[in-house]
Order: C-alpha cells, then sequence, then structure tokens
C-alpha cells in the first residue's frame, strides 16, 4: 500500500464513527453480517424475516447493523465488521481507493431521477450555471457527488467553481432548512421529502448525465470463502424486490416506520426507484471505471483504480 492510500485511508476513517459492533475481525462462524440504511430493499428484507429463513437451511444465522449512509456502511466493510450491504454508485469507488476488499455482486438498473439537486423554493438560483460561488451541501463519496461533478460540467462550471460542505443526510436538511447552504444534493427518500414537506425546487436530476445505479456488495474474503451464503442473500433480495416494484404502496408503508418518513412521501420515492436485481456486466463496469476516472481527475481520490479487478468472479 502506498503512503498516499495509507493518508487517504486513514482519513477517511478518521471522519466517521461507526456504530458499536461485536468485532472487527472477519466473521469465521457461519453468519452473515449485513449493512443496512434506512431505506431499501435490505429494509424490507429484515422487516419480513425472509433471509433468516432462508439462510436457516444451509446452516447460517444473520445480523444486521444500521448506517446513516453508503460511505459508513463502507468503512464498516473496510475493517470487518460487516460482510454484506448495499450502496450508490460512488461510496464502492471511493471505499476501493482506500484499500477495502470489496466485491460487486450485484445491481439495480438505473434509478436516474432518485437523487437531486435542490434549492429552497423561494431561491433565486434558476440554473445549475447559478450555482457559481455558492455553497453546496453533500454527502461526501455518496451517489450524489458524481451527480453534482457531471451537472456542473454540463453547466460549464467547474467543481472548483463552487463552495461544497459535507454533511449527512439529517445535517444536510437541517443546513438547508436554515439557510446555511445555498443548495443541497440528495437521494431518496430524502429528496422526496424535502421536495413535499418544505416544498424544496428541484433544479437537476441525474436524468440524462448520470446512472445512479444502486450495488450490492460483499468483504471479499467472505464472499469468496462463503458462496453459497452470498447466492442465498442475493436470491432474497431479487424476491423482496420483486414484490416491492408490484406492492408499492405496502412497500411504503413497511419502510415508513424504520424511515420516520410518512408512508406517501416513500410512495413518491418508490416510484421513482428501479427494480430488477442484475449481474455486473461489462456495461456497467465501464460506467464505474468512467466515474472512478473522473474522480480520479478531478483529485478526490488518491490513484487510479480497475473495477473489473473488484468484480466477482462466477457470481450472481
Amino acid at each position: 500500500m502506498t503512503m498516499t492510500r495509507r493518508l487517504f485511508s486513514a482519513a477517511l476513517a478518521a471522519t466517521i464513527t461507526l456504530p458499536l459492533l461485536g468485532g472487527v475481525a472477519w466473521a469465521s462462524d457461519k453468519v452473515v453480517r449485513i449493512g443496512y440504511q434506512k431505506y431499501g430493499t435490505l429494509v424490507l428484507l429484515k422487516g419480513k424475516a425472509l433471509l433468516e429463513k432462508k439462510l436457516e437451511k444451509i446452516g447460517y444465522t444473520v445480523t444486521w447493523t444500521e448506517f446513516p449512509a453508503g460511505p459508513q456502511l463502507l468503512e464498516a466493510l473496510n475493517v470487518g465488521a460487516v460482510d454484506f450491504g448495499t450502496t450508490g454508485e460512488t461510496p464502492p469507488i471511493f471505499a476501493q481507493a482506500a484499500g477495502a476488499p470489496l466485491v460487486y455482486i450485484a445491481h439495480e438498473p438505473p434509478a436516474a431521477r432518485g437523487e437531486a439537486i435542490l434549492v429552497p423554493k423561494d431561491s433565486p438560483i434558476k440554473t445549475v450555471a447559478d450555482l457559481k460561488g455558492k455553497t453546496v451541501a453533500l454527502n461526501k463519496g455518496s451517489n450524489v457527488h458524481f451527480l453534482l461533478v457531471k451537472a456542473l460540467e454540463e453547466a460549464g462550471l467547474k467543481y472548483t467553481d463552487i463552495k461544497t460542505t459535507f454533511l449527512p443526510p439529517a445535517d444536510g436538511r437541517a443546513a438547508f432548512e436554515q439557510g446555511a447552504v445555498d443548495a443541497w444534493v440528495i437521494w431518496d427518500p430524502f429528496q422526496a421529502a424535502a421536495e413535499v414537506a418544505i416544498e424544496a425546487r428541484e433544479l437537476r436530476n441525474g436524468e440524462g448525465i448520470v446512472p445512479n445505479h444502486q450495488f450490492y456488495l460483499g468483504a471479499k474474503p467472505f464472499v469468496e470463502d462463503n458462496p453459497e451464503a452470498v447466492d442465498v442473500v442475493i436470491e432474497a433480495v431479487a424476491e423482496i424486490d420483486e414484490w416491492a416494484k408490484t406492492n408499492t404502496a405496502a412497500a411504503a408503508a413497511e419502510l415508513a416506520p424504520s424511515v420516520g418518513i410518512p408512508a406517501d412521501v416513500l410512495a413518491v420515492a418508490l416510484e421513482r426507484q428501479s427494480y430488477g436485481v442484475k449481474a455486473i456486466d461489462d456495461s456497467v463496469v465501464k460506467q464505474q471505471q468512467s466515474i472512478a476516472d473522473t474522480f480520479f481527475d478531478l483529485g478526490l481520490i488518491p490513484e487510479r483504480i480497475s473495477i473489473a479487478d473488484a468484480v466477482r468472479k462466477g457470481g450472481a
């Protein structure tokens, strides 16, 4: 590992406070440790206890740990605290650049409308070009980081033409409402909540400029040593995903208590979501590589990485 990578990894770890987890060694017993966020298929999977039943048949159990966003989840994977999780397209790039032993296992199709740059309803900012010199809040290393870069590029601005403040979703919402920032780049369901509750105005979503994939990722040591368990997890995810696709209202009602967002708002987010768990193919690898190369060129990651090197071989 180069000195640059060691420093980058240490800096990333220093910005993240992990939940109190049982240990940091790779699990040696037959347990699948899953990291999840407040919203999404894994929350539904946890609530229905479907995975527990499937894993029990092959002698495994499962534990669940919640994280505020993808970067924190993948830092936990990096230190050996979780084995499996799901994030948007950008967190695994930052994590791989920091040396995390992650593996891309599967993905969901693009959901470009499920992330956006928002401004207050009465903001004088009308276009992305108007963000020049303004302060924009976002969660560093999350999927919206790439959206911001590409939207600025489309508008003829450089990343350095704006000021960024890195905040997790809850803090970003507070700063946005208080007027401490001029714009907020955020994903669903927080995006839908802001649009409905405070009439935040969408300046630009991802349509036409970013794919906004959702990835299912695993820790390489676990994935290599427990292929059957990984396949069972993906099978269960696919089942829940298919159910949510055709039962949007029911899925929104089930998610509402854990997310803390009304079901009718969640239904808006779910309508913008994509469904169908798919294998990682060459086109997805190419898209991810483009993001990684862009971030390296901007100095956001310390060295070039190869996405193809982190794809599960012979799996889902």
